[in-house]
């Protein structure tokens, strides 16, 4: 049985550059705090928690004092960094630089819009820490929508500029864009594709790795959003894809019969896994 791995699978730059913040600050210390976990994959978290990376909630992070706390990349609101110089706490700052860029430019544009009623739309999930991060940048004042049933919510006789969460479906993006265009009034409406194409170009890669096999496994952590939204898509073109967060999940039954199988896996997914994954694979 012949097993592979997709070459493009695996963490996208914005993690390794989070991860690799935080091992070098952990080899010179032995201690670390990260706001939130470092990447939505529970099996890294616990490999960085045992070299000494501590995840800490909001709450947990307004108590600390005198101290380092890591930003991943998914990026935060103002109100954290005013935190942190209340406390003395010192940021080190590993916040996607795609994710940095978004937020000033629907900080900027909130500046341009707000004294005419316009209203900053963010197609995202609400509870992201991105988009609480994208929302900080403008009061928490943006219109979240998580689905085109949700274009309600805009008000069509005011200005729009329509943003999207970073690790969002392109295609989705666009119908939304489409609806409000539709019924906007006085054509008052500008929007910007704000997807990471590290993101959207591989779920055109990955439909096409998907029908080169008979079987796919995809690696991924359960909170990660990114490795739904890929799941769905090699789903949707290969129905023997198998969803798997850890080795043990992995059934021998998935393989009778087969003679290839693909890996591939999320952007907060590491290479090490899906190799990993293989490799137990291939033993069958």
């Amino acid at each position: 049985m012949k097993v592979t791995v997709n070459e493009n699978s695996g963490f996208c730059f914005g993690v390794v550059n989070a991860i690799k913040t935080a091992e070098v600050e952990l080899e010179k210390s032995g201690k670390l705090y990260c706001l939130g976990d470092i990447v939505h994959n529970a099996i890294e978290v616990k490999r960085l928690a045992e070299k000494g990376l501590e995840i800490i909630d909001h709450k947990k992070f307004k108590k600390l004092k005198s101290t380092k706390v890591l930003i991943r990349a998914h990026g935060e609101p103002p109100e954290t960094y005013k935190i942190a110089k209340e406390n003395n706490v010192e940021l080190i700052d590993a916040s996607c630089k795609v994710v940095l860029s978004l937020q000033e430019n629907i900080k900027n544009e909130y500046k341009k819009i707000k004294d005419i009623g316009g209203q900053i739309v963010i197609y995202g999930k609400k509870d992201h820490p991105e988009v609480i991060g994208l929302n900080g940048q403008i009061n928490n004042n943006a219109i979240i929508i998580e689905s085109p049933e949700d274009i309600d919510k805009i008000d069509f006789e005011k200005p729009v500029s329509l943003f999207a969460q970073t690790t969002k479906s392109i295609e989705t993006f666009y119908k939304i864009k489409d609806e409000i265009k539709n019924k906007i009034k006085n054509n008052n409406f500008t929007f910007q594709d704000s997807i990471c194409r590290q993101v959207a170009n591989r779920a055109t890669e990955f439909k096409e790795f998907a029908i080169e096999h008979e079987v796919l496994i995809f690696v991924s952590g359960k909170k990660s959003s990114n490795g739904k939204f890929l799941f769905g898509v090699c789903k949707s073109v290969k129905p023997e894809t198998y969803f798997v967060s850890e080795i043990s999940e992995i059934k021998r039954e998935w393989f009778t019969g087969k003679s290839n199988v693909g890996i591939c896996g999320a952007t907060s997914t590491p290479r090490w896994l899906m190799e990993k994954v293989a490799e137990i694979i291939e033993k069958f």
